[in-house]
Parts: structure tokens; sequence; C-alpha cells
């Protein structure tokens, strides 16, 4: 009998367990609004078929700025370009195209846009494409320039979304303006100096937005740098394809990712454990109770 109630606790210690584990998906986010667990990313093999840029077209010449690079793609996966290997801009994959506007370095520019998931990982690089610029008020080596270490990065609703923002090149005086996409009207900062500044805004409702950022320099030589912000949950990822900080509730990419999740809720072990301890106990009194009636009739109690 002893064995028999081992059994059953066993098996409801292992149900306990197993009935605390499963698969996490957003749609089922609300219902464990109120749970206590770890949760984390199954891996998923990264993206198969990357971007194709349509415009510009291989061998244009441009002399002023800025350029808008579009294309196909992937649906909901982020989109970063790159110009002779440094980072340019990046956009979410939206009903299978993108669009982001750049500016180009004088002389040859090298196009190249590849695909990310939402777990970092990056699809086959894009045609290459490549174009000049020639622009005749300034020189390459006093461009001004703008840059991040960062392709999308994210806040909840209603709280500050900081981003450093790298400023190099041309002479200061800087006005800067920001567009957070969210039709607010965009903030103009000052920055005497080139270096790292941040920009911070509030978003009031949840979701992507294109932010496109412009610098002008006191000879009026411009920059632009077009990111993703997410307004949904602490995200960040930088422009080696690495998050930083927390996910958002749904990423989205900064990506919209289905990936399934793995939660580990302890409510159910919490109810299981008293339920165990109490079949434990009234196995254990059952059997005293059987031994007494044994001896009572004279027989063997084993």
């Amino acid at each position: 009998m002893v064995k028999t109630f081992i059994v059953v606790a066993i098996v409801a210690i292992a149900g306990g367990i197993v009935g605390s584990l499963y698969i996490y998906s957003p749609a089922r986010a609300a219902q464990d609004s109120g749970a206590v667990g770890i949760e984390g990313r199954l891996p998923s093999p990264p993206p198969s078929q990357g971007a194709t840029i349509s415009l510009p077209r291989d061998g244009q010449v441009f002399t002023t700025n800025p350029v808008t690079v579009s294309g196909i793609c992937p649906n909901e996966l982020l989109i970063k370009l790159f110009k002779n290997n440094v980072f340019a801009g990046s956009v979410i994959c939206k009903n299978g195209s993108f669009s982001i506007i750049i500016d180009l370095f004088g002389g040859q520019n090298e196009l190249v846009a590849r695909v990310y998931d939402a777990l970092d990982q990056a699809g086959p690089d894009s045609n290459k494409v490549n174009v000049s610029f020639t622009d005749n008020a300034k020189g390459a080596a006093s461009k001004v320039t703008l840059t991040s270490n960062y392709a999308k990065r994210g806040a909840n609703p209603k709280e500050e979304l900081i981003w450093p923002i790298i400023l190099s090149g041309g002479i200061g005086p800087y006005a800067i303006s920001v567009d957070w996409g969210d039709g607010v009207t965009p903030d103009l900062i000052s920055q005497q100096y080139p270096g790292t500044f941040n920009i911070k805004h509030i978003y009031d409702s949840p979701g992507v937005y294109n932010i496109v950022i412009k610098a002008t320099d006191k000879d009026g030589g411009v920059a632009y740098l077009q990111l993703v912000g997410i307004a949904n949950g602490p995200l960040s990822q930088d422009n080696n394809g690495t998050n930083k900080g927390q996910n958002a509730g749904q990423d989205n990419s900064g990506g919209g990712s289905t990936t399934p999740k793995t939660k580990i809720l302890w409510q159910p072990a919490a109810l299981t454990i008293p339920f165990v301890i109490s079949t434990f106990w009234l196995g254990k009194k059952y059997e005293l109770r059987m031994l007494r009636k044994k001896i009572e009739r004279g027989e063997r109690p084993f």
C-alpha cells in the first residue's frame, strides 16, 4: 500500500511539473498577466530569403542628398542598409517591401541590404548596387555624417525612449531635426560640436515607427539617418545584430516574430506540492489503520 501511494505522489509531482511548463505565445500573454516565471526564446533557423534592392539602379550618379533606397523583402523582418560596409539606416519590412532614406559618401557607394529576424539572426545579403555621389558643395573629408550603434530601440508607451546618436564631420554648430514618425512635430536640437548626443521621445501608443534624423552643419552640409523605434517594451538592437536590454512585449522587431517561448509558471507547482503532502499523509494514516486491524484479527502485519 505504501508503494501505491508513493507511485501516486510521484505521478502527482510529475504532473505538476509538466503542467507548469507550456509553450507561450503573445496571444496567451493576457491570460498570464499575473504569472511569475522564467521565459526564453526557442532557437529557430535564420532567415533563408534576403532582400532585393530595386532602386536606385546600379551605376546611377547622384549630386544631391538624400537618396531613397527601396526594394522587396521578407515581411516583418528588420532591414539594415549598409553603404561601403557602414550602417546607413534601418526599417521593418511591411507588405513585402522596404524604403530607407540615406545619404551617400562622396565618390563610390556600394549598397547592401541585410535582413534580421526577431532573434537577431542575419539572413542572406541582398544584391549589391553601386552608385556614386558628386558633392559639388563640400569635399568628402568634411562631409557631415550621422550614425548609431542601434538599428532599432524601444520603450514602453508613456515612458521615455533615449537613443544615442553619433555625429561626425562637417563644421559646427549643427541643427538637428528628429521626426519620430508618430505625427508629433519634429524635435529641433542644436549641437555645437561633433560627438555623441542623445535624442529623447515618449510614444503615446504601441507601434513600430520610422524615425528620420537630419543634421545640417554651418555650411549647409546635410546628413540623414533612418531608424526603427518601437513602443511596446524595452528593446534595442545594435548594428551587429545583438539585442541589448530586455525584449519588448512583442517584437517585433522589431520584427513581429511569432517564435514560441517557453514559460515556467510556478502557480501549478505551488498547488501541486500541498496536494502531494496531503496525499502522502492520508496514505500513511490509512496504512496504520489497516495494520491495527490485522493485529486485532491475529494476523501477521506484514
